[in-house]
């Protein structure tokens, strides 16, 4: 059996934890007079805290550990003469089971649940928030699917591909915000090549290209271009959308994104030997195995585990961080207090579902492998 890699997997834990984080800290239930719970969000009332989303926008993480991994597993599943188009299935069914578990089970239980009492407005909200966060599943799985032609672009042009992608993301972002601005419609063109970077760099890293002065390199030039963009270009501040904002890093996404990609990756390369440390305890190791065992299960259910929480929560009365509106910095403490509950809820969730993620999948087909 092949032995698991601590830095990467310690990378993807910390991407879900950025995600789970950030998605609980900027996504506020507020109860309604009909008995129901209502999307609010602190990003719309508190402007102090959008610089929080450069720490918990982790998504970068997300995607260059899933192009290193995709690389590694497509060049062994050809070494044993599996072809290029079932990895792809094999690759896309991994990542959409526990998607597919989740619509259903939603789409049996909430009607059961709106039998029993639960109020329409609350389904709904449910519905909306297991909804927004599967563009990324979308985006992610086109990527995936692209990744033998990804091997193909790393073996002819290498890092330059890389910057291609970001440069591509520059030139939608000045259409977009340029002198000539275009339909906003022209942005959602970035949204391949703003998440393909950091997976293409992590495709360019498993073959050998990433050493530490191209990571100190990544730094360096991920946050010059981070601040021009704040201080000079006048980009908005939070790296995910904000209710009633015109302009938006996020969706579509704009520079910000690979970016931060870059940093992050950049200063995680710098820090493995530290890194590798900290996973080199038990408990620390034990934490992140679990959590890459069910990292999509977690993504599908984190938010579903907000709303339960917060539907029991509304029928003991309005309670700080839950129910109330997000309006001050009281919010942002009582919210960070719910934190456990809400991951023990999570947990109970993932444990019950957790069969879809990790079922064995089909065997290879042996025939040789091309693109």
């Amino acid at each position: 059996m092949r032995q698991r890699d601590r830095f990467i997997d310690g990378l993807r834990a910390l991407a879900i934890l950025g995600v789970v984080s950030g998605h609980w800290l900027v996504g506020a239930l507020v109860a309604t007079p009909a008995g129901g719970l209502r999307i609010d969000s602190p990003m719309r009332h508190l402007e102090w805290l959008h610089p929080a989303t450069w720490f918990l926008q982790m998504l970068g993480l997300f995607f260059l550990v899933g192009g290193y991994t995709a690389a590694q597993g497509l060049r062994r599943a050809r070494e044993r003469g599996e072809t290029d188009a079932h990895w792809v299935r094999r690759r896309l069914w991994r990542i959409g089971r526990p998607v597919v578990a989740a619509a259903v089970i939603l789409a049996v239980a909430l009607p059961v649940l709106s039998l029993a009492g639960l109020g329409a407005g609350t389904a709904r909200t449910t519905v909306v928030l297991f909804l927004q966060p599967l563009w990324f599943m979308g985006v992610y799985a086109v990527i995936t699917a692209l990744t033998p032609y990804a091997l193909k672009l790393d073996r002819i042009g290498g890092l330059r591909v890389v910057l291609a992608c970001a440069a591509a993301v520059a030139v939608v972002d000045l259409l977009r915000f340029g002198p000539d601005v275009e339909p906003v419609a022209v942005g959602y063109l970035s949204v391949l090549p703003a998440w393909f970077f950091a997976y293409q760099l992590g495709v360019s890293w498993s073959a050998g290209r990433v050493g530490p002065r191209v990571a100190a390199g990544l730094l360096a030039g991920g946050l010059a271009v981070f601040v021009f963009l704040l201080v000079v270009a006048d980009y908005p501040v939070s790296l995910v959308s904000v209710p009633g904002s015109v302009r938006s890093n996020s969706n579509p996404p704009s520079l910000m994104v690979p970016a931060l990609a870059a940093m992050q990756a950049g200063a995680a390369l710098l820090l493995r030997a530290r890194i590798e440390r900290v996973l080199r305890r038990p408990r620390v190791w034990a934490a992140v195995t679990v959590l890459n065992l069910s990292a999509m299960s977690v993504f599908c259910w984190h938010q579903v585990a907000l709303v339960g929480v917060s539907e029991v929560a509304r029928r003991f009365g309005t309670l700080p961080g839950l129910g109330d509106v997000p309006a001050d910095g009281g919010w942002v403490v009582a919210r960070l207090a719910w934190y456990p509950v809400l991951g023990l809820v999570l947990a109970g969730l993932v444990v019950l579902v957790r069969r879809f993620e990790n079922a064995p999948i089909e065997p290879p087909v042996n025939r040789a492998a091309r693109v």
